[in-house]
């Protein structure tokens, strides 16, 4: 090989290295951008997920996303990105509602109405089956053992064939 091909083939290969190098740290960003994003929802009124708009020309999610994309490349925290898209648009952005005060009771209630509601169902049957399985001498309607087996009789004497 002649001295320039080795030139030209080192600066290649340098080149490379270093176009390796600057993309790891861009693709770590672009990672954490599209994280951070799936958080927020579209304010074009798509009720989709930000990073997941999928309106051909929303300005909306561009202008979001180009946002987002410059908080993360400044290397702002999660917390503060947060709080610069709440500030701008509201509570309404967040595509899941914080786990925390009035929000927490919106979680926590689904879950006390099924066990509150299994056990009144529980409890009804318990009541239903105790007052089945309960003998009575005279039953709430007044007939009495007699009255039961004469109308047996009868009707097994009227369905004979």
């Amino acid at each position: 090989m002649t001295r320039s091909r080795r030139l030209t083939a080192f600066l290649f290969c340098i080149v490379g290295v270093a176009a390796s190098a600057l993309s790891l740290p861009v693709t770590a960003q672009v990672d954490r951008a599209r994280q951070i994003g799936g958080k927020f929802m579209c304010m074009c009124g798509c009720n989709q997920v930000l990073t997941q708009c999928n309106h051909v020309g929303c300005t909306t999610s561009t202008a979001m996303l180009k946002e987002l994309d410059q908080s993360v490349a400044r290397g702002d925290s999660e917390d503060v990105i947060t709080q610069g898209f709440v500030q701008e648009f509201g509570t309404k952005v967040y595509a899941e509602p914080p786990k925390s005060g009035l929000s927490l009771v919106a979680w926590v209630l689904p879950s006390i109405y099924l066990l509150g509601g299994t056990l009144l169902v529980l409890f009804i049957i318990s009541r239903w089956r105790s007052r089945l399985l309960t003998p009575a001498a005279a039953g709430p309607s007044g007939i009495t053992p007699e009255d039961l087996e004469r109308a047996r009789r009868r009707v097994a004497r009227e369905t004979e064939d």
